[in-house]
């Protein structure tokens, strides 16, 4: 019998394996060759067809969109560019563990044409035979899959099969091509698109239908307004300005601290009230000519060896939440950047070199800057600053998330304590053990993380050398040296740990957290140089482990500096109660014999839990400058306060069983629907390993924090209730302890995966996140929405 079954099997291989130069063959005599060249430039649309962008790009965002853009989409289509569809996919994963390094696959950086990309191992999901009805139909996996949708609808069940649907992030890919699509539909009939949610509408399915039928044309992108193009041609100028080194030095600075920005001009009104974005490359073309960006695999790695230009290039992406990182341009601007490092006076001699021991060191390659100018151009929009830890190459799982706490504040030392000769030769000094694992490039080895440690050991003996000279004779650290922000809302950030993402906001949001931390110049520098510039997705698994290894050293720098405002007497405790079951090493690397502050603090506590007070204390010094965007007490209807209040003090265990990130919409027939985003934070006894973290959680410390509106980018579950229903809701949220009572929850309130409803919530809450933030919100990510 087993012999009859291996037999049976080895049949329907040879089978599988042999109807795919069938069906090639067969496409090959119906339609002709494949010609990827035929997609260089898109076709011109027919006159009263469906075009890309006024007719397809609206329903490509509301339904592929959520699930296809940055690196994490499956079979990497990414589907928030016209190019990005012609591209096509790929099974190759960017988030893996590899051996070594691989060539990037940015789109728009590493190749320009469908023929550069197939090159690179990307597939089509258009037709790239014979420009006729029939071939751009059936020789479209594009088409193809939403067909299969169409024929092949989501059962009419409340929770998906999970033997047949699979959600995980590791999930294997499942990435088809038209010569495979056959063995596809056969083998999985229900995987159509969109997967595991509701098809189409006829209306969508009909545009899209059409839109491919003609050879999926598309309308040049329409040109920039007269007083946008202006702005660019002044902020063009302006970075390529003066034929000196002060300009060169800023610009390569700036450069690098915003090459992932969205940039945009918030003094100039845009018809729809989207802003349009740009991104600022380095280009071997100057300003007037058509932008030839230069592809490198960081920002400071060397641009060649000819002439470039620092030139704005208009941003053809739809915007999506998980990657968006909207920065100013304004006149304002331009004058402090012209204030800081054009106008203040300091000598600068030669350039410094693209060499990775030079470039990827901030504290060699711009020593010649002023601190306090380095600083405060990155306090200045410090939540996009911070931003880009989470929304940069890193987008995804726990490189470098598994090393930060669920639920934290930020607070920075005061730019005004942070400048002077002092501290600008410690830092030269110590330029050597501040060097971090970008310099190693992106083929590194784990065992380099022994150098690291040891890096950071001695520069933490420097440290505590430096303070201990610098706080003397009278001299305390108190209130004082925390930012207040002089009239900048960025002095506080909050920060949340989705499991496998993250958010950050201004303002201290929820509950006085269990850590905190206070940033200084040099750590600032160094985890945007770690997590951002020096980080490459596509590097091998020792640089990897790095980053995330070498995290571990500056969340702990963070934290020991919010412990040496607390008293001498308080540091060693709550140091310990932050690093429950880690060992006396990790302990001491924190506060101990690695780092100490011998110091008193100056501010004067009073209670027995000055952490707390503590806490109060900062608030009361940040006053009115603390942002209050996601603060419950904004909220003026004191009966649905109560209610969101009774969430926000749930705690235990059985909030194990809730979304780690859920949206809650409320309808009140008077005044609209409301959202609130309703976060579950994690209690865990320490975030200083690698692995096994489950061994790690303590569920007992698990708490909620409520905000108004929407935070996160990747929601896991949407709850819709009537507002005379909201007490009742409150109740049997509070009453969920385990899957069962969450599945007869669910089963009230959610709005599933497979709710028929599912695109109607999905549409008014983006349409509710664009009013509510014209310029930060972003299209949602639901590649992590449960199914149960």
């Amino acid at each position: 019998m087993l012999h009859k079954y291996r037999y049976a099997g080895l049949c329907l291989l040879v089978v599988v394996v042999g109807c795919t130069p069938t069906l090639l063959k067969q496409l090959d005599e119906q339609y002709g060759m494949p010609n990827a060249a035929r997609y260089a430039e898109p076709a011109t649309p027919l006159a009263g067809e469906p075009e890309y962008w006024q007719d397809v790009r609206p329903i490509l965002e509301q339904r592929c969109v959520v699930c296809h853009a940055c690196y994490d989409s499956p079979c990497r289509l990414n589907m928030t560019a016209w190019e990005g569809i012609a591209r096509g996919s790929n099974p190759e994963q960017v988030y893996a563990l590899r051996k070594s390094a691989v060539k990037p696959t940015r789109l728009f950086v590493d190749a320009q044409t469908p023929v550069e990309w197939r090159k690179r191992g990307f597939r089509p999901v258009l037709n790239e035979r014979d420009n006729s009805r029939d071939a751009n139909l059936n020789g479209s996996v594009l088409y193809q899959l939403l067909q299969m949708k169409r024929d092949n609808p989501l059962p009419q069940q409340n929770v998906l099969d999970d033997k047949e649907y699979t959600f995980a992030l590791d999930r294997e890919q499942s990435c088809t091509t038209i010569e495979e699509i056959d063995t596809y539909k056969n083998k999985h009939p229900g995987w159509g698109m969109p997967y595991g949610l509701p098809g189409l509408s006829d209306k969508e399915f009909s545009t899209l239908e059409k839109w491919l039928a003609n050879g999926a044309p598309a309308k040049a992108q329409s040109p920039l307004p007269a007083a946008i193009n202006s702005r660019v041609k002044q902020w063009e100028a302006f970075l390529n300005g003066a034929d000196n080194n002060k300009q060169r030095l800023m610009s390569r600075y700036i450069y690098e601290h915003l090459f992932l920005a969205h940039l945009y001009f918030d003094d100039l009104e845009v018809s729809g009230g989207k802003p349009i974005y740009f991104r600022l490359v380095r280009s071997t073309t100057p300003p007037g000519q058509p932008i030839q960006p230069i592809a490198t695999r960081r920002p400071y790695d060397n641009p060649g060896t000819g002439a470039f230009w620092y030139r704005l290039w208009r941003d053809p992406m739809s915007t999506v939440e998980k990657t968006n990182l909207p920065y100013a341009l304004n006149s304002k601007r331009q004058a402090d950047w012209t204030k800081w490092f054009l106008d203040a006076d300091y000598e600068l001699g030669a350039l410094p070199s693209y060499e990775p021991a030079v470039a990827g060191n901030p504290f060699v390659a711009f020593q010649s800057l002023p601190i306090e100018s380095r600083y405060r151009f990155l306090l200045d929009e410090a939540r996009f600053t911070v931003d880009n830890f989470i929304k940069g190459p890193v987008c995804r799982g726990q490189v470098a998330l598994s090393v930060i706490d669920e639920h934290f504040w930020v607070f920075f030392v005061d730019p005004a304590r942070s400048n002077g000769k002092p501290y600008a030769d410690f830092l030269a000094r110590e330029s050597v053990n501040l060097r971090l694992p970008g310099q190693d490039l992106s083929n590194a080895r784990v065992v380099d993380w022994f150098k690291y440690r040891q890096l950071e050991t001695d520069f933490l003996a420097a440290k505590a050398k430096f303070l201990d000279q610098a706080f003397v004779g009278g001299r305390v650290m108190n209130l004082e040296l925390v930012w207040d922000g002089e009239g900048n809302d960025n002095a506080a950030l909050t920060i949340f740990r989705h499991t496998d993402s993250a958010s950050v906001v201004k303002g201290l949001v929820g509950q006085p957290p269990k850590t905190a931390w206070l940033i200084d110049y040099s750590l600032l520098e160094r985890i945007y140089y770690l997590l951002v510039a020096g980080f490459d997705i596509y590097s091998n698994v020792g640089s990897q482990l790095n980053t995330r290894l070498y995290m571990d050293f500056l969340r702990m720098e963070g934290e020991a500096n919010f412990l040496n405002l607390l008293p001498a007497s308080a540091r060693i405790p709550v140091r310990n109660y932050w690093y429950r079951d880690t060992s006396d090493d990790v302990k001491n690397m924190v506060y101990g014999s690695k780092f100490s502050f011998s110091g008193q603090t100056g501010i004067k506590y009073t209670s027995g839990n000055p952490k707390e007070e503590l806490f109060g204390m900062l608030t009361k010094h940040l006053g009115k400058d603390v942002a209050q965007e996601y603060s419950l007490g904004a909220i003026e209807d004191p009966t649905l306060l109560m209610s969101l209040m009774k969430l926000e003090h749930l705690r235990g265990a059985r909030l194990g069983s809730l979304p780690n990130t859920s949206i809650l919409r409320i309808d009140d027939m008077a005044e609209g629907s409301q959202y609130f985003t309703l976060i579950v934070n994690l209690g865990f006894s320490n975030v200083s390993h690698l692995f096994r973290n489950q061994k790690r959680v303590l569920p007992n410390e698990d708490y909620m924090t409520v905000v108004p509106g929407i935070l996160g980018a990747y929601p896991n579950a949407f709850f819709r209730v009537q507002r005379e229903e909201l007490a009742q809701f409150t109740e049997s949220f509070a009453a969920v302890s385990t899957p069962q009572d969450y599945t007869a929850f669910a089963d009230r309130y959610a709005v599933r995966r497979t709710s028929p409803e599912f695109w109607v919530y999905s549409d008014s809450l983006h349409k509710y996140f664009a009013q509510q933030d014209p310029v930060a919100s972003g299209i949602l990510d639901l590649g992590r929405f449960e199914n149960r």
